[in-house]
């Protein structure tokens, strides 16, 4: 097992060294973009149910739920449980909109170094020239790669944030 991860390490080096100092920082921004999204689920999962819970218990703890007073704490209490459902989420959105411009810089930077072999060396050395133009790729498909992951649960958990709110809302019923 430990050789598996030795050769796994191995991989990813070597990737990051064709890419170039640019997937360092794709890397970086997936770690925080996941750790955000799965922190989310986690809490759509855990203490966001009890949060639910102690707003319908104090809801259902009022003897009088239909004057103007008893509807302000209802959206008090549908607001407070949904802001802390929203947290992280425009964070998320913001990494998934950064990972394809982290991989468009990669991509200028690889260019420039294509052009630097140009000036010294002239077009009829492709070999050269290779080594610039991986660095202008990979992290376009990198950062692309990195956007659509997170694109996907982006969407998702910003569904569910709406469901579970109105859902919330359905619960806080008023007495008329």
């Amino acid at each position: 097992m430990p050789e598996f991860i030795s050769i796994a390490f191995e991989y990813i080096r070597d990737f990051m060294e064709l890419g170039g100092p640019v997937l360092y920082l794709i890397a970086l921004l997936l770690i925080i973009m996941w750790y955000m999204i799965v922190e989310r689920i986690f809490y759509i999962r855990g203490p966001h149910k009890r949060a639910v819970k102690a707003a319908l218990e104090e809801w259902e703890a009022r003897s009088e739920r239909s004057s103007w007073t008893a509807h302000q704490v209802r959206e008090q209490l549908v607001s407070t449980v949904g802001s802390k459902l929203k947290e992280n989420l425009s964070m998320i959105q913001a990494c998934v909109a950064l990972a394809p411009l982290f991989g468009l810089l990669g991509t200028v930077t690889g260019m420039i170094e294509v052009f630097q072999v140009m000036a010294i060396n002239g077009t009829s050395n492709a070999r050269a020239m290779a080594g610039g133009v991986s660095r202008a790729t990979v992290p376009t498909m990198a950062g692309m790669v990195a956007a659509l992951s997170g694109l996907f649960l982006s969407f998702w958990l910003q569904r569910k944030t709406e469901q579970e709110r109105e859902l919330l809302n359905e619960h806080l019923t008023l007495d008329h």
